[in-house]
């Protein structure tokens, strides 16, 4: 089989449904840019992965994920998992509710609406680090692979309040819900007490939320941690410390700038490896799927993911 031919795979969910409604004029665009390629629709959370394990024991070695963030992560675990994962390459169509991945990559809003995959059919590649992340999920050790983020509380605490929004009513609407839905969970938060360790330091601290960053964007473009980087080896540590409500909603604007990270109670520490440990419940989440809880720790795999690049 040819290393360009691709098994593209579409989650006709994401977006609101809206991938599903796109994907004739998707599929379009694909073959008037000389992609040669075979496509299959996911059926459900989870079959994104599946679906990428079969492709590669057929032989396939690029995969395309038209969808949003949680598409492509699928996707990437599933790649990750295999005999062989630096021979596999990741190609990405942004069509979801969610891809703040690619605009870490450099994807900006122009790009996502252009329609020209052509460079699907000539990629770039790069190679980008990933994290790893292990938790716990209803009493079992569990392990996935995140590309852009992962996080636990406030922001873990929203990620788990979309779970149960409506998806028929479309990106405006969801948008909005979403919205609404991330004020009410502002609203019942509380602080939690967690303890930090690198390496061989532990630390002791209140956070209101801890967000694990590979990639530099977070959910609607937040500039989450505007100094790091897809390819340094190192994971951005962002801690938001014992703030109160009011204060995060003076914070909130400062987000889009990335310069939420020189208030007094936000740190950015650059890491190769941390654990969260604490006595209360904490969620985590990693690029938009809630997998489990705390204790947990993260790492990161340096240079272990191809992906096509603008």
């Amino acid at each position: 089989m040819s290393e360009l031919h691709a098994k593209v795979i579409i989650n006709p969910q994401a977006g609101s449904r809206s991938v599903g409604r796109q994907w004739p004029h998707i599929n379009r665009q694909l073959q008037n840019a000389g992609l040669s390629f075979d496509y299959e629709f996911t059926k459900g959370s989870g079959n994104a992965l599946d679906i990428t394990a079969q492709a590669i024991q057929a032989g396939y070695n690029y995969l395309i994920a038209v969808g949003g963030d949680g598409t492509v992560n699928e996707v990437a675990n599933g790649i990750l998992r295999s005999m062989n994962p630096l021979s596999i390459i990741l190609g990405i169509v942004s069509a979801g509710t969610a891809h703040a991945f690619t605009y870490s990559l450099g994807v900006t809003e122009d790009d996502n609406t252009s329609n020209d995959y052509s460079y699907l059919t000539q990629p770039r590649r790069t190679l980008i680090d990933v994290g790893l992340v292990k938790c716990w999920n209803h009493g079992q050790s569990i392990e996935r692979f995140f590309l852009n983020e992962a996080s636990m509380g406030l922001a873990s605490e929203i990620v788990d309040a979309w779970k149960s929004l409506p998806n028929r009513f479309g990106k405006g609407v969801n948008f909005v819900l979403r919205t609404v839905a991330g004020y009410k969970s502002l609203a019942v938060h509380r602080n939690k007490k967690v303890r930090l360790k690198f390496r061989n330091e532990v630390e002791s601290i209140t956070i209101c939320t801890l967000v694990l960053s590979n990639g530099r964007y977070y959910a609607d473009r937040m500039l989450m941690a505007p100094h790091a980087s897809l390819d340094d080896g190192l994971l951005n540590v962002i801690v938001v410390g014992d703030v109160s409500r009011f204060e995060l909603l003076k914070i909130r604007p400062t987000l889009y700038a990335g310069s939420h990270v020189n208030h007094s109670r936000i740190r950015e520490i650059k890491t190769t490896s941390v654990t969260i440990e604490s006595e209360e419940r904490l969620l985590v989440e990693a690029d938009g799927d809630i997998l489990g809880e705390c204790p947990a720790s993260f790492r990161v795999l340096p240079s272990a993911l191809t992906v096509v690049v603008l």
